[in-house]
């Protein structure tokens, strides 16, 4: 059962929701601070965040770096409809997805699984592994066990969707995948207008990656088609 925490200044917003994710067996803690939502967010008693953008004296976007500050519990932001800027900044400051208010509850559920079975921790695979299960391709090791990615011998400290994001393109190196197949793959939903998280995440993980050593990003962009991994 998925543990969610929603930090909403809407309290009947919050009440409707306890209502309807209970009933669709996920469980449901609010909090009506940001401070105090962050705190609780820290506490990892917590699976997943939903953290609303528009709050008094502490908003979402502080909230948010006080989380990423420490932790890559995912999160999903809730933001204005048709606010492009909140979109953005909440991806750049490392929120995993984001949903426009007002929302349909059945479209939260998708958003809620679609995460959730990026942060299935797989123990009993652990316990029956005699070897690692590891993938290395060029100076990236992808260890999906533990999702980590390590880059020339370090950890990457990346967020939920990052890890999915840079597995797709770390499996498919030297080939073009394309915006879609990002969408579908890595963060579990289908591809939408004007919609440019798989855009912010790529730029994310570029200022993680560095360059390589000719001065290349290792993600090319492919104008009019999507992204490519070089292996280096």
């Amino acid at each position: 059962m998925l543990r969610v925490l929603l930090i909403d200044d809407d309290v009947e917003l919050c009440q409707m929701m306890e209502e309807y994710l209970g009933a669709e067996d996920f469980t449901l803690t609010t909090a009506h601070d940001g401070e105090q939502g962050a705190r609780m967010a820290l506490s990892g008693d917590f699976d997943l965040v939903v953290l609303d953008v528009m709050m008094p004296r502490f908003n979402g976007f502080d909230t948010l770096r006080l989380i990423r500050a420490s932790s890559q519990i995912p999160v999903i932001m809730l933001t204005a409809k048709g606010d492009e800027i909140d979109r953005i900044v909440g991806l750049e400051l490392g929120a995993d997805d984001y949903l426009s208010k007002p929302f349909n509850p059945r479209e939260l559920v998708a958003r809620l699984r679609a995460i959730q079975r990026r942060v299935v921790i797989r123990d009993e695979t652990l316990q029956n592994q005699h070897t690692p299960n590891i993938t290395r391709v060029g100076k990236i090791a992808i260890y999906p066990s533990e999702r980590i990615i390590e880059w020339k011998g370090e950890s990457l400290d990346i967020t939920t969707s990052e890890y999915a994001l840079l597995e797709v393109l770390a499996r498919n190196a030297g080939r073009v995948v394309s915006k879609a197949d990002l969408f579908a793959q890595a963060l579990g939903r289908p591809e939408t207008r004007y919609d440019r998280s798989i855009d912010v995440h790529v730029s994310n993980l570029r200022q993680k990656l560095g360059l390589l050593e000719d001065g290349r990003s290792p993600i090319q962009t492919v104008r009019g088609v999507g992204y490519q991994f070089i292996a280096g």
